[in-house]
């Protein structure tokens, strides 16, 4: 049954307390600039099931009522989640206009999701459409969704101009503690604009790989056992430097990127693609702990930056080196990296409008890889225990890979987003098939509209 979301009401909630008067002006940063203008989404469900926890009998209204006082709560925290998204000002203007905040009620169970959990489906549970104009301006969204036998999904949507991962869990890690009435709260740091200035950007935009259209999400799942046996296949012994064994992400991510490659790159040129096209991947990265001093993890904002290596298409000397060249990128984004971008350099910049012509030109084809594994993922509680899953959406940004840990905390949920015509050869390639586990294969995908 195709599930069906129909919304209550709309509204605003504002902070709690009014943003004083000079901080009504949010400086966007250099790294703000850079950030895609996308949301990112977080559909977070809890299922009413008995258990030791008293308020699992809270009515739906005073769950809903918990749910929108402590955003109000968090939002006086976080004052330009509350504003408005200038970009062409590079502001935020923090007028406390409030979070966009949409009440519905679904089909059916909430069960019937769980069983299954499709991509598509968690689309009809976040706030605002990911293609809709309005995330241009809105800093955040917030859907509260009500199911039939008291089941609910809380959904959040982040604005990446104005946070990254690090940042989106900050605020929904403090959200929800304010809903479980704890008062002890570590405020964020803000001033990520003062530490890396905005830049005129002349002809670059970062919206590059985004499509509206012929996208398609598909969720795989790695058991523990299965991401063992990749750490050993990704494992390069014969490197000094680098002989830690591949943590998940690193074997997993290579896996998926070599497998991207053999199903996209073409073969002796039969469709027209370039054979001598350079196949990059793009891992995100903190830079939190590269500058130096170091900056604590409180800050909010946009602080990573794209660590961009090119591995070979084949393996050298019969061993995989796809995880030394990753760790070589990652390196390189060191304190010295982070003053250039805090200076004067249009260096950066300059990689990044050449790159992009490179992509445009199909010189150059990329994978991108963020993790939000060992993030808090599965922490929020509100009051009433736990999620029993945590999805993300269908994405509108192509040759996109998210990883998410599973319940257990062993395994890792790989959300692929490609394009229709490459997601239909991923998803039947044999080593794919191979080592996911059966109980992902069953989720159909399906086309953006």
């Amino acid at each position: 049954m195709k599930l069906e979301v129909q919304v209550i009401s709309e509204e605003r909630i504002k902070p709690s307390s009014p943003t004083p008067e000079h901080l009504r002006h949010y400086q966007l940063s250099f790294l703000d600039q850079l950030s895609p203008p996308v949301y990112m989404p977080v559909v977070l469900f809890f299922p009413t099931e008995p258990d030791n926890n008293s308020n699992n009998l809270l009515t739906r209204d005073q769950r809903l009522n918990q749910v929108k006082k402590s955003l109000s709560e968090a939002l006086s925290l976080y004052y330009p989640l509350a504003g408005v998204v200038k970009e062409e000002e590079l502001c935020v203007d923090c007028n406390d206009d409030g979070a966009y905040f949409v009440l519905a009620q679904a089909n059916c169970n909430l069960s019937s999701l769980l069983d299954d959990p499709n991509p598509n489906d968690m689309n009809e549970l976040i706030a605002v459409a990911i293609d809709d104009d309005r995330v241009a301006e809105l800093p955040v969204g917030v859907k509260v969704t009500f199911f039939d036998c008291d089941g609910m999904t809380v959904s959040l949507c982040l604005n990446h101009k104005v946070g990254d991962a690090l940042s989106f869990f900050m605020f929904l890690t403090a959200w929800a503690a304010l809903s479980r009435g704890e008062t002890d709260i570590t405020p964020p740091q803000f001033g990520v604009g003062k530490l890396f200035p905005a830049k005129e950007l002349a002809d670059f935009t970062a919206k590059h790989g985004i499509m509206k259209h012929d996208i398609v999400t598909k969720r795989f799942v790695f058991d523990a056992s299965e991401i063992a046996e990749l750490r050993v296949k990704y494992e390069d012994k014969t490197n000094i430097e680098y002989q830690r064994r591949p943590t998940r992400v690193e074997a997993l991510s290579a896996f998926i990127w070599s497998r991207l490659v053999a199903v996209t790159h073409p073969k002796g040129g039969d469709n027209g693609g370039d054979n001598n096209a350079i196949y990059t991947v793009l891992h995100a990265v903190n830079l939190r702990t590269r500058t130096d001093p170091p900056l604590p993890n409180s800050y909010f904002g946009n602080l990573n930056r794209i660590a961009v290596s090119a591995p070979p298409l084949e393996p050298e000397n019969g061993s995989y080196k796809i995880v030394t060249h990753v760790r070589d990128s990652i390196k390189r984004i060191d304190p010295e990296f982070v003053k250039k971008l805090q200076q004067e350099d249009h260096g950066h910049l300059s990689f990044l409008k050449q790159r992009l012509a490179q992509v445009k030109k199909g010189e150059v084809v990329s994978f991108s890889f963020t993790s939000l594994c060992r993030f808090p993922i599965y922490e929020a509680d509100f009051g009433w225990g736990k999620p029993a899953f945590v999805g993300s959406a269908r994405l509108s940004y192509k040759n996109l890979v998210c990883f998410f840990d599973t319940k257990s905390g062993d395994g890792i949920e790989a959300w692929v987003n490609l394009r229709t015509e490459d997601m239909a050869k991923f998803e039947a390639d044999e080593e794919i098939l191979a080592y996911v586990s059966p109980k992902s294969k069953r989720v159909n995908y399906s086309k953006s509209v």
